[in-house]
Protein backbone atom coordinates (compact mmCIF):
# COMPACT_ATOMS: atom_id res chain seq x y z
CA UNK A 1 0.00 0.00 0.00
CA UNK A 2 1.60 3.30 -1.11
CA UNK A 3 1.77 6.20 1.16
CA UNK A 4 2.54 8.31 -1.59
CA UNK A 5 -0.67 9.23 -2.81
CA UNK A 6 -4.19 9.75 -0.18
CA UNK A 7 -7.30 9.22 -0.93
CA UNK A 8 -8.09 12.14 -2.84
CA UNK A 9 -5.20 11.33 -5.51
CA UNK A 10 -6.41 7.35 -5.84
CA UNK A 11 -9.94 8.99 -6.47
CA UNK A 12 -8.80 10.64 -8.95
CA UNK A 13 -6.38 8.78 -10.44
CA UNK A 14 -9.48 6.12 -10.86
CA UNK A 15 -11.65 7.95 -11.85
CA UNK A 16 -9.42 8.83 -15.34
CA UNK A 17 -7.36 5.52 -15.25
CA UNK A 18 -4.14 6.55 -14.35
CA UNK A 19 -3.66 4.39 -10.78
CA UNK A 20 -1.65 1.81 -12.69
CA UNK A 21 1.20 4.93 -13.90
CA UNK A 22 1.01 6.66 -11.08
CA UNK A 23 1.85 3.37 -9.50
CA UNK A 24 4.45 2.64 -11.79
CA UNK A 25 5.99 6.82 -11.51
CA UNK A 26 6.56 6.02 -7.58
CA UNK A 27 8.34 2.94 -8.09
CA UNK A 28 10.58 4.13 -10.31
CA UNK A 29 11.04 7.75 -9.81
CA UNK A 30 10.40 8.82 -6.45
CA UNK A 31 13.16 8.58 -4.30
CA UNK A 32 14.36 9.91 -0.42
CA UNK A 33 17.97 10.82 -1.73
CA UNK A 34 19.28 13.02 -4.11
CA UNK A 35 21.37 11.43 -6.78
CA UNK A 36 24.31 13.06 -8.53
CA UNK A 37 22.13 13.71 -11.22
CA UNK A 38 19.54 15.90 -9.17
CA UNK A 39 22.62 17.19 -6.92
CA UNK A 40 24.15 18.71 -10.33
CA UNK A 41 20.61 20.06 -11.29
CA UNK A 42 19.68 21.25 -7.90
CA UNK A 43 23.15 23.39 -7.50
CA UNK A 44 22.90 25.00 -10.90
CA UNK A 45 19.67 26.82 -10.14
CA UNK A 46 19.94 30.49 -9.06
CA UNK A 47 16.02 29.75 -7.98
CA UNK A 48 13.14 27.73 -6.80
CA UNK A 49 9.69 28.04 -5.36
CA UNK A 50 9.26 27.11 -1.55
CA UNK A 51 6.27 25.69 -0.69
CA UNK A 52 5.31 25.94 3.17
CA UNK A 53 2.13 25.97 5.59
CA UNK A 54 1.60 27.24 8.95
CA UNK A 55 -0.16 25.81 12.06
CA UNK A 56 -3.46 26.20 10.77
CA UNK A 57 -2.57 24.41 7.54
CA UNK A 58 -2.94 27.87 5.94
CA UNK A 59 -0.57 27.00 2.39
CA UNK A 60 2.06 30.12 1.07
CA UNK A 61 4.41 29.56 -1.78
CA UNK A 62 7.25 31.90 -2.56
CA UNK A 63 10.16 32.38 -5.11
CA UNK A 64 13.65 31.97 -3.89
CA UNK A 65 16.46 33.78 -5.64
CA UNK A 66 20.30 33.76 -5.15
CA UNK A 67 23.25 33.10 -7.24
CA UNK A 68 23.71 29.58 -9.09
CA UNK A 69 24.53 27.37 -6.68
CA UNK A 70 23.11 29.15 -3.61
CA UNK A 71 20.84 26.29 -2.54
CA UNK A 72 23.42 23.01 -1.79
CA UNK A 73 23.08 19.88 -1.50
CA UNK A 74 25.10 18.75 2.13
CA UNK A 75 24.16 14.65 1.58
CA UNK A 76 22.17 12.89 -0.04
CA UNK A 77 19.91 13.29 2.26
CA UNK A 78 19.95 17.11 3.16
CA UNK A 79 19.82 20.64 1.14
CA UNK A 80 20.96 23.47 2.60
CA UNK A 81 19.90 27.10 1.89
CA UNK A 82 20.35 31.12 2.95
CA UNK A 83 17.73 33.47 3.99
CA UNK A 84 18.31 37.17 2.96
CA UNK A 85 16.98 40.21 3.72
CA UNK A 86 13.34 40.51 2.49
CA UNK A 87 10.66 42.48 3.79
CA UNK A 88 10.34 41.45 7.40
CA UNK A 89 7.80 39.45 7.27
CA UNK A 90 9.18 36.00 7.84
CA UNK A 91 6.13 33.68 6.50
CA UNK A 92 8.05 31.23 5.02
CA UNK A 93 10.23 31.16 7.71
CA UNK A 94 7.81 31.96 10.24
CA UNK A 95 5.55 29.20 8.51
CA UNK A 96 8.68 26.85 9.14
CA UNK A 97 9.38 27.38 12.65
CA UNK A 98 5.38 26.29 13.08
CA UNK A 99 5.43 23.20 10.36
CA UNK A 100 8.94 21.95 9.20
CA UNK A 101 7.30 20.22 6.04
CA UNK A 102 8.02 22.07 2.95
CA UNK A 103 7.94 21.11 -0.87
CA UNK A 104 10.82 22.90 -2.93
CA UNK A 105 10.00 23.07 -7.22
CA UNK A 106 13.43 23.57 -9.04
CA UNK A 107 12.80 24.55 -12.69
CA UNK A 108 15.02 24.70 -15.53
CA UNK A 109 13.30 27.73 -18.02
CA UNK A 110 15.74 27.05 -20.85
CA UNK A 111 16.01 23.71 -21.31
CA UNK A 112 12.42 22.29 -19.78
CA UNK A 113 12.96 20.16 -16.88
CA UNK A 114 11.94 20.34 -13.28
CA UNK A 115 12.45 18.36 -9.87
CA UNK A 116 10.22 18.49 -6.83
CA UNK A 117 11.41 18.15 -3.26
CA UNK A 118 9.72 17.27 -0.03
CA UNK A 119 11.04 17.39 2.81
CA UNK A 120 11.34 18.35 7.01
CA UNK A 121 13.39 21.87 7.50
CA UNK A 122 14.84 23.46 10.22
CA UNK A 123 16.13 26.94 10.97
CA UNK A 124 19.58 27.08 11.77
CA UNK A 125 20.93 30.71 13.23
CA UNK A 126 24.40 29.48 13.90
CA UNK A 127 25.17 27.12 10.99
CA UNK A 128 28.45 26.33 9.23
CA UNK A 129 27.49 27.40 5.90
CA UNK A 130 26.45 30.65 7.54
CA UNK A 131 29.98 32.45 6.13
CA UNK A 132 29.36 31.13 3.19
CA UNK A 133 26.81 33.23 2.36
CA UNK A 134 27.57 36.75 2.46
CA UNK A 135 24.87 38.62 4.41
CA UNK A 136 22.64 35.85 5.05
CA UNK A 137 20.05 36.19 7.84
CA UNK A 138 20.32 32.26 8.86
CA UNK A 139 20.34 29.02 6.89
CA UNK A 140 17.67 26.66 6.43
CA UNK A 141 18.24 22.66 6.20
CA UNK A 142 15.66 20.36 4.77
CA UNK A 143 15.42 16.89 5.42
CA UNK A 144 14.88 15.54 2.38
CA UNK A 145 11.93 13.08 2.22
CA UNK A 146 10.98 12.62 -1.33
CA UNK A 147 12.77 13.86 -4.58
CA UNK A 148 11.03 13.20 -8.06
CA UNK A 149 10.73 14.85 -11.63
CA UNK A 150 8.01 16.18 -12.72
CA UNK A 151 6.99 15.94 -17.03
CA UNK A 152 8.08 19.26 -18.08
CA UNK A 153 6.06 19.85 -21.40
CA UNK A 154 3.96 22.81 -19.95
CA UNK A 155 7.30 24.71 -18.81
CA UNK A 156 6.98 27.80 -20.78
CA UNK A 157 10.80 28.29 -22.41
CA UNK A 158 12.35 31.45 -20.74
CA UNK A 159 15.30 33.43 -21.39
CA UNK A 160 17.44 35.01 -18.92
CA UNK A 161 18.08 38.15 -19.57
CA UNK A 162 19.50 39.45 -15.97
CA UNK A 163 20.21 38.16 -12.40
CA UNK A 164 19.09 40.55 -9.39
CA UNK A 165 21.79 42.90 -8.56
CA UNK A 166 20.12 42.92 -4.92
CA UNK A 167 21.43 39.09 -4.69
CA UNK A 168 24.32 39.52 -1.60
CA UNK A 169 28.05 38.57 -2.79
CA UNK A 170 31.26 39.12 -1.17
CA UNK A 171 33.76 42.27 -1.36
CA UNK A 172 30.40 43.94 -3.18
CA UNK A 173 28.05 46.35 -1.51
CA UNK A 174 24.45 45.19 -1.87
CA UNK A 175 22.19 47.82 -3.24
CA UNK A 176 19.40 49.52 -1.32
CA UNK A 177 15.90 48.72 -2.57
CA UNK A 178 13.92 51.82 -3.30
CA UNK A 179 11.23 50.88 -1.34
CA UNK A 180 13.04 51.06 2.04
CA UNK A 181 13.09 54.53 0.95
CA UNK A 182 9.46 55.25 1.04
CA UNK A 183 8.07 57.28 3.93
CA UNK A 184 5.72 54.17 4.58
CA UNK A 185 8.84 52.26 5.01
CA UNK A 186 11.86 54.14 6.32
CA UNK A 187 10.90 54.78 9.91
CA UNK A 188 9.75 51.65 10.82
CA UNK A 189 13.08 49.24 9.68
CA UNK A 190 14.81 47.45 11.89
CA UNK A 191 17.62 49.09 13.69
CA UNK A 192 20.46 47.83 11.92
CA UNK A 193 19.34 47.72 8.17
CA UNK A 194 22.13 49.39 6.03
CA UNK A 195 19.28 52.01 4.15
CA UNK A 196 18.52 54.03 8.02
CA UNK A 197 21.56 55.99 7.30
CA UNK A 198 20.77 56.33 3.65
Amino acid sequence: MSDFYHDGSRTLQDRFDTRRLADRIEQRLVTNRIGDEDKAFIESRDMFFLATSDADNQPSCSYKGGAPGFVRVVDPGTLAFPTYDGNGMFLSMGNVARNCRVGMLFIDFVQPKRLRVSGEASLQLDDPLLTAYPEAQLVVRVAVTRVFPNCPRYIHKFALVERSSFVPHAGCATPVPGWKRSDWAKDVLPGNDPARGR
